[in-house]
């Protein structure tokens, strides 16, 4: 795939992803600020313990954007296994898409990708 065929497809994923209404989960300030940058709209970031984050969710389905590092995807499987007990569907659509076509590590770097497939 070249890099305006993939640029395109970021972008649909990026509209899809602002489009939705569903929560998003993102570990820290700076993915926050990443995706509030993008106009993503219901974005909220770990700041309290993870049973707590839960128990506060009262969603029907979430998207888990953590970063894509180790520590991420030890996050991210705390979450979604903690969130499917509870009955939460998880959407790993947008995940699964960095995870196969960018080469991103963590998801404040999605501003970087975007200004570059900008460009």
């Amino acid at each position: 795939m070249n890099l305006n065929q993939n640029s395109i497809r970021f972008s649909e994923q990026l509209n899809l992803l602002r489009e939705s209404d569903k929560l998003i989960i993102v570990e820290g300030k700076k993915d926050f600020a990443a995706l509030k940058r993008l106009e993503i709209g219901k974005v909220i970031t770990i700041n309290k313990s993870i049973f707590h984050l839960i128990d506060s969710i009262d969603e029907r389905e979430v998207i888990i954007l953590t970063d894509l590092d180790k520590t991420g995807r030890r996050l991210y499987s705390k979450l979604r296994h903690n969130l499917q007990r509870k009955g939460i569907k998880i959407d790993n659509n947008f995940r699964k898409f960095l995870i196969s076509e960018t080469r991103l590590t963590n998801i404040e770097g999605i501003i970087t990708y975007v200004s570059k497939i900008k460009d």
